[in-house]
């Protein structure tokens, strides 16, 4: 399910990541125990704006991966599902919700549940939604919820994880008879649009925020899955490509280790496989690294990535997971039902239409769910701490288009509130050919309770039994890894932090005055 599902969710223990002495016995002093039985819980909760019925809460056994906990599932009005986990003996005071990712349409935890964030194991409540309803779990595209129901679709939209954490709170404070002391949000893809959304639009939902892989764009990024979807090479032709332009530009970034550290270095030309691609394939591939565009106005800040091509097999490609390629499902559907206003004519992936005309089309509806503001006053004077990350290998959502956005929210500078990882080699949110795991959660608990503002962020790569191949430290962007010429290539130890390539990172695109389009009020 990772594919629909977009997140890794890994952490490590608070006091490894390095928070002060008095933060952690702070932490470890605080143990809160429950002031209510868990079944007592079972009720309706008068939240404003989210009225709540929670329908079921009962008391989870621990195991080997979960502490003993409440396992509390409601519904917020209209139609929100949800799901809290609450810890009933190692509970310290924070709050985790995790975002949902593709369409969502069912509620879902990522990775390690329970994060190791203190001193003990399973200290946070946890917490996520689908969104506002539920998908047919044979068909994971499906949009039909949307195609006449705009309270739905504004619940998926923004709604459902502010509503969340509303009501996450009211249940937590009557639990444990106060609210949390701290907040994080993380999501990945859809997950990480929802983050950057609340920093946004909700600045005082959440102490802190990770956003990964953010599909912050809506308006562009279903226009460029219909892109990759109708630009498909075969699987053979596609390890083809990716070995040309291993051998071409591994070493270009100063080390040939199997990544590309920045794939913007790399200028291959897949012409240079004539004779091995077809003439239709050579420009098929050529579409594909250049990005959707109309007689030279670029449709999505982004194209493929040099390096990525092992990925795509997965994106564009029929899977036997999902019986459709990734990137097709997600646009027919969304083109058919859920991003043009109810009542107005609709597209579909085979009579989409790659033009600025079309792309306006989409904008009156998708403004509603675009993460694009760049004022984000509100939420640095709360103190909310922003981690945005994204791999440069990532063949669904380009990272281009991130950097995109924080050369205009920050001005190439590294604010005191905010951190921009980019790293070499994963995927769409994980997975890769060298690095495939990333998560700065411990960092952020570290940040938000410690005051240190993360440095770096290692990196680790997988086997296929699961094993750790190789770490690499990740810097702040646009600082980069540089191997100090001793040791192995594979240990994270080996490496400092290097100036970046010096790339302009603001791009010209169809979309640029929605990044000053304000986002719908809401409560």
């Amino acid at each position: 399910m990772h594919r629909r599902f977009l997140l890794v969710g890994l952490a490590l223990a608070l006091v490894a990541a390095g928070i002060s002495p008095a933060a952690a016995s702070e932490s470890a002093e605080t143990t809160v125990r429950p002031v209510r039985s868990c079944a007592d819980l079972v009720r309706s909760y008068d939240v404003p704006d989210a009225r709540t019925r929670v329908a079921s809460a009962v008391v989870v056994p621990a195991t080997a991966t979960d502490p003993e906990h409440c396992a509390v599932k409601g519904t917020i009005e209209p139609n929100i599902g949800f799901e809290l986990k609450l810890p009933t003996t190692t509970y310290r005071g924070r709050y985790l919700q995790y975002g949902c990712g593709g369409f969502c349409g069912a509620v879902m935890f990522f990775g390690q549940v329970f994060p190791e964030c203190g001193p003990a194991f399973g200290d946070a409540a946890v917490a996520a939604t689908d969104d506002g309803h539920e998908a047919p779990p044979e068909y994971v595209f499906d949009t039909k919820w949307a195609a006449n129901n705009q309270q739905a679709r504004d619940d998926y939209f923004f709604r459902a994880p502010h509503a969340l954490s509303k009501v996450s709170k009211r249940i937590i404070s009557v639990f444990y008879g106060a609210e949390p002391r701290k907040s994080y949000f993380s999501g990945c893809s859809n997950g990480g649009r929802e983050a950057l959304l609340l920093a946004q639009r909700y600045p005082h939902d959440f102490d802190g925020i990770i956003a990964g892989a953010p599909a912050f764009t809506y308006t562009g990024l279903i226009g460029y899955q219909a892109w990759l979807a109708r630009n498909v090479i075969p699987q053979d032709k596609i390890v083809l490509l990716h070995g040309a332009v291993m051998k071409a530009c591994d070493g270009l970034d100063g080390l040939v280790d199997g990544q590309l550290e920045d794939p913007r270095l790399c200028k291959f030309d897949p012409g240079s496989l004539a004779g091995q691609l077809t003439p239709d394939e050579i420009e098929r591939a050529r579409r594909l690294y250049a990005g959707p565009a109309d007689h030279g106005v670029r449709l999505y800040p982004g194209g493929q990535a040099y390096g990525s091509e092992l990925s795509w097999s997965s994106w564009i490609h029929p899977s036997p997971q999902f019986g459709e390629a990734i990137a097709a499902g997600l646009a027919d559907n969304a083109l058919k039902h859920l991003v043009y206003p109810i009542g107005k004519p609709h597209s579909s992936l085979a009579t989409f239409e790659f033009t600025v005309r079309e792309f306006r089309r989409l904008v009156p509806e998708t403004v509603k769910a675009n993460a694009m503001s760049l004022d984000l006053r509100e939420f640095r004077r709360s103190g909310g701490k922003l981690i945005i990350w994204h791999g440069a290998g990532d063949q669904a959502i380009p990272v281009e288009g991130t950097l995109d956005y924080w050369q205009r929210l920050t001005g190439g500078r590294t604010p005191d509130w905010a951190r921009l990882f980019v790293v070499p080699s994963i995927w769409h949110c994980q997975g890769g050919d060298t690095l495939t795991d990333f998560d700065p959660f411990k960092e952020l608990v570290s940040w938000v309770e410690g005051g240190q503002a993360p440095h770096r962020v290692v990196a680790s790569g997988r086997d296929a039994a699961g094993n750790v191949v190789r770490t690499r430290p990740v810097f702040p962007y646009p600082l980069r890894a540089k191997y100090d010429g001793s040791g192995s290539v594979d240990d994270a130890a080996n490496f400092v932090a290097a100036p970046g390539f010096g790339f302009s990172d603001r791009i010209r695109w169809a979309g640029e005055d929605l990044y000053h389009r304000p986002g719908p009020v809401a409560p």
